[in-house]
């Protein structure tokens, strides 16, 4: 039996707050680019639809997920905040935990196995 990589997609609704896979992964590249216009364009999106995804965070969550400083002479720059980080390591458990789960129990049936095999 040949094993498919298997991938899950999460996203999480609740009280307003829409938050997924690409939302983490625009905090992620936040976190490492230090700038939301540069993890905007890594994600092929607009500085725009990037910050627009960010205001909507910052408005929904209980606490805000990114703290910016104006650009200026010397550059702005962007931040996750305490909260934002650990939301972004909470969400990558959450996903690791829920595909391992669905390999050891749907994977084999996709891969034309039954129930019990």
């Amino acid at each position: 039996m040949t094993h498919r990589p298997l991938k899950l997609s999460i996203r999480i609704e609740a009280e307003g707050t829409r938050l997924g896979p690409g939302k983490i992964r625009l905090l992620e590249l936040i976190g490492e680019t230090g700038s939301i216009s540069a993890a905007g364009r890594r994600m092929k999106m607009s500085y725009r639809r990037a910050w627009s995804l960010i205001a909507e965070l910052n408005a929904t969550l209980p606490e805000p997920v990114v703290t910016a400083q104006p650009g200026g002479r010397h550059g702005g720059g962007a931040a996750l905040t305490p909260y934002a980080t650990a939301l972004v390591a909470a969400y990558r458990e959450m996903e690791a935990a829920a595909t391992e789960r669905a390999a050891q129990g749907v994977a084999p049936l996709l891969e034309g196995g039954g129930p019990d095999a």
